[in-house]
């Protein structure tokens, strides 16, 4: 019988002790390191499979020029999922699926499986956590319960692929989730680095060798990220998240890695009593709804991958009773809001040190690229002022720590998606060339004094207020 060494193994990232920590010196997590058994056989687990040789295979070099052919693909019928995958699930590709519990994936998936299935594929959803009549009961609420989706109720990787390979090989299996599979490979409990590792890398091995597209369904932390060893994220094709707030009936679909197709793309559904909805202009979802006659709320034209996006941005400016001020973020990231409220204060001339701010992005969306720091900052400055800002005019443009206002890259698509919607201004640094055209009438911003004074000059009693930093 070989013999067992113990080691102590982080469940956050998946590093490797000789004796149990209380901090992870890898990932700075505490009470994460577990105790898991491991064979000092070198033959166990997928090892095991390859024959033995005594020497390498020597195998041809090809020269980088040569004829490419796209990767061929699968349209799932969904239009949303089709634009973050990049047209489709590639034939042989493994894709990471994540997010909050109840937001919806297992909702996803099931619309894509009946997609699929009902147009001539086969599809296979293996369901580690419910029973088949639960994920039964799901379909007919969902009115998919007529579609030819395989189910099964499994946890057994190697149980799970033979039964995969009989018959025609399925152009779609979901495991839901790769948290609950285990393998007889590895000796420890489901749910750990060790299992979750091994059974990824048997589903990795049967999608490549089959050609079946796998999509693993991810659990994901407290803090947003999905659980399990970082390892997984580089072993698989793609990883998909998906976004949402509970008290939002919108998700967000965002890709973050794609082998195959671009990333940071977005899809944009809506919840419904019958399931997710496609959006089509999600800009006018996020606009819906908003008081264009309130101080403080500033329309940004972002950009989400290759799809402009128009979002409000809405800022609190209010005195503060307290000594430290608080300063609150939702959506947008709080080194970015502490960065512009210091450029604010520094060249804007403002004086926000005793002044509660806080800053929200409507509809729940979150916003990482740095265009939105002249919409952050026109709604902070228009709060404090109590001016409205325009109804018809949109801002985007980078803001430097010298209270320069710099250019941003896809300007013109940020312009044609407001235009359509109805925006005629566009408030924004000077293009790099100046012969640029835009649908919209440009009101150039080159340094934050001049949005501040463009601002204060709508409404002259303002001015003192500005200076002295009063609401």
């Amino acid at each position: 019988m070989a013999k067992r060494t113990p080691n102590f193994i982080c469940q956050s990232c998946g590093a490797v002790y000789n004796r149990w920590k209380g901090k992870c010196e890898a990932c700075g997590g505490w009470n994460t390191i577990a105790e898991e058994t491991a064979s000092s056989n070198p033959m166990v687990g997928p090892v095991a499979t390859r024959p033995t040789r005594a020497k390498g295979r020597v195998f041809p070099l090809e020269p980088l020029s040569g004829d490419t052919h796209e990767a061929p693909r699968t349209a799932s019928g969904i239009g949303e999922l089709d634009r973050v995958t990049g047209g489709g699930f590639v034939r042989g590709s493994v894709i990471l699926l994540g997010g909050d519990p109840g937001i919806g994936k297992s909702t996803l998936l099931m619309q894509a499986s009946a997609a699929l299935a009902s147009a001539g594929h086969r599809v296979a959803y293996i369901s580690g956590e419910e029973a088949v009549a639960q994920v039964r009961l799901r379909a007919e609420r969902l009115g998919l319960s007529g579609a030819p989706v395989e189910l099964a109720s499994e946890t057994n990787v190697e149980d799970i692929i033979a039964t995969l390979s009989t018959g025609k090989v399925p152009s779609l299996a979901i495991i839901d989730s790769i948290q609950t599979m285990w393998t007889e490979t590895v000796e420890s409990a489901p749910g750990t680095v060790t299992q979750v590792r091994g059974s990824a890398q048997a589903l990795i091995r049967f999608a490549k060798t089959t050609g079946s597209a796998v999509i693993l369904v991810g659990h994901v932390t407290k803090d947003g990220q999905i659980a399990g060893p970082r390892v997984v994220e580089h072993m698989v094709d793609a990883v998909i998240s998906f976004e949402g707030d509970a008290a939002h009936h919108f998700r967000i679909l965002r890709g973050s890695k794609n082998r195959f197709g671009p990333t940071d793309e977005i899809g944009v559904f809506e919840m419904s009593d019958s399931g997710l909805r496609e959006v089509q202009n999600p800009s006018e979802l996020f606009l819906s709804g908003r008081d264009q006659g309130t101080a403080g709320a500033a329309v940004f034209a972002g950009m989400e991958g290759t799809r402009p996006l128009l979002v409000e941005i809405q800022a609190l400016v209010a005195p503060s009773p307290l000594g430290m001020p608080r300063r609150a973020v939702v959506g947008w990231d709080q080194n970015r809001l502490s960065m512009v409220l210091a450029v604010l204060e520094a060249h804007g001339g403002l004086r926000l040190g005793t002044h509660d701010v806080y800053l929200n992005v409507a509809g729940g969306l979150r916003i990482t690229e740095p265009a939105a720091d002249l919409a952050a900052a026109a709604a902070l400055v228009s709060s404090l002022s109590g001016v409205p800002l325009p109804s018809d005019a949109v801002y985007y443009g980078e803001l430097g720590l010298s209270g320069a206002i710099r250019p941003v890259a896809h300007a013109a698509a940020r312009a044609k998606e407001a235009a359509k919607l109805g925006f005629e201004r566009a408030v924004a640094p000077p293009p790099r060339d100046g012969t640029e055209r835009s649908p919209l009438r440009l009101n150039p911003m080159a340094h934050i004094t001049d949005l501040v004074a463009g601002i204060a000059a709508s409404k002259p009693r303002q001015r003192p207020a500005l200076a002295r930093g009063e609401g």
